[in-house]
């Protein structure tokens, strides 16, 4: 499967451009897909900050993920519906917008509950912005969709390692910064898709099938859907106990090492180093994994590695290295686990691309969001590990309902060298 040529300069094809010999408009919308991947754990290293601040609880301050991941995973069941409809510009300049002004409202909240509120609204905006940046790219770029998508696998891998580091020095200045400096790094990303991306805001114009707004519900009654959602839902549960949770734990034991001055800061390299670790194996390693075993047990071989490394981070949760190399390795288990589940959502079913990505990532964001529920309540109640034993435990569930799904599931170790287009909207939830 390959994106169309028209953009390719004179005389060159797919195999003798360059990857960086790419229109404006590409690098336009890349850069803004960076910031947007940004969003993802821009906050990690502010957590503390704003807990202490604004004289809120771990548990509340937590909520930011919840907010912004209930949003984000609700919408993604209609980005598909409403961007076939108006078009993938303004699709994504919606998205861009509410994102600018939902980030800089937070920045100037004065509680907590504000802040929660406004995140729900940069998650909305997220959502339309990401569902749709990778058909932008793929159909402006030059050099074939193979070069496009190494691109866009790009800026969501510095988005993601990125965000916490960029969390982490604009957090060591105030816990406003984070949020400001998205709101102006968005804003020039607006501007420059409007000058940039060619024709009006409708320039890709709607898709000559419109997507019913019933299709990705309706996609839950597949059975080998039903399954994956399932268990991707569970294993999102133990993905964000780990990251919405742990920058309270690891700085508890920065603290009780006498090291003052950890901060904001600290906690930004300790999550950039994570961040690197998931989108090393998120590119390179989940190929490697899968052509070896397959995506089913590879799914189940990396779900029972999370879930001891979970187990041990319980028990070790006061052990400032301890805890911060645990940290750090566990993106290397998540980086496999988040490309293999979303690849398999595009082989379980031959529903189209839009409708799979859009109901796994709807369904899976649920799990997300409910983790810093569980995590900021359980460790009130019960100790500091308690939360991680929970996430390890959502993963072996996860590990049970594979197995029981197994026949269901048959379909995903079908097409192990499936195109690099299908793997990287299957990551994003994309639009055709």
């Amino acid at each position: 499967m390959r994106a169309s040529t028209d953009n390719e300069a004179p005389g060159d094809t797919a195999a003798e451009a360059s990857i960086l010999r790419q229109p404006r408009a590409v690098w336009a919308v890349a850069f803004a897909a960076v910031i947007a991947f940004m969003g993802i754990g821009l906050v990690d290293p502010i957590l503390p900050a704003i807990s202490a601040e604004l004289d809120a609880t771990p548990a509340q301050s937590m909520l930011l993920f919840t907010s912004y991941l209930f949003i984000t995973g609700g919408m993604m069941f209609f980005t598909s519906f409403l961007s076939s409809r108006i078009g993938a510009k303004t699709t994504l300049l919606v998205g861009l917008v509410l994102i600018v002004a939902f980030s800089a409202l937070a920045g100037f909240s004065g509680t907590v509950d504000q802040i929660i509120g406004f995140r729900a609204g940069w998650g909305l905006g997220n959502a339309l912005f990401i569902s749709t940046a990778l058909s932008t790219i793929v159909g402006a770029a030059s050099g074939g969709a193979d070069k496009a998508i190494i691109l866009y696998e790009a800026a969501l891998g510095v988005g993601i390692a990125t965000g916490p580091l960029l969390g982490g020095l604009l957090g060591g200045m105030s816990w406003r910064g984070p949020f400001f400096g998205t709101a102006v790094l968005m804003a020039i990303g607006f501007i420059a898709i409007v000058v940039l991306l060619p024709g009006g805001t409708n320039s890709n114009g709607p898709t000559a099938e419109p997507i019913r707004l019933s299709a990705t519900f309706r996609a839950l009654a597949r059975p080998g859907v039903a399954v994956l959602g399932v268990s991707a839902l569970l294993y999102n549960f133990g993905f964000f106990i780990l990251l919405a949770y742990s920058p309270f734990p690891v700085e508890a034991a920065a603290a009780k090492m006498g090291i003052e001055e950890f901060g904001a800061m600290g906690l930004g390299y300790v999550f950039f180093g994570w961040g690197i670790c998931v989108a090393v194996t998120s590119v390179f390693g989940a190929p490697l994994l899968t052509k070896r075993m397959g995506r089913r047990r590879s799914l189940i071989v990396t779900l029972i590695g999370l879930a001891a490394l979970l187990a041990v981070m319980s028990f070790i949760v006061e052990s400032f290295i301890g805890i911060i190399v645990c940290v750090v390795i566990a993106g290397l288990l998540l980086g496999l686990l988040n490309t293999i589940f979303t690849e398999s959502a595009m082989e379980v079913s031959d529903l189209p691309r839009p409708v799979a990505s859009g109901t796994y990532s709807g369904v899976r964001f649920v799990g997300g969001a409910v983790a810093p529920i569980v995590a900021g309540s359980v460790s009130e109640s019960i100790s500091a590990g308690a939360p991680y034993l929970f996430g390890a435990g959502a993963a072996l569930l996860s590990v049970v309902v594979i197995s029981l799904g197994w026949k269901a599931l048959r379909r995903v170790d079908g097409h192990i060298d499936e195109t690099a287009v299908d793997e990287a909207y299957a990551l994003t939830g994309g639009d055709s």
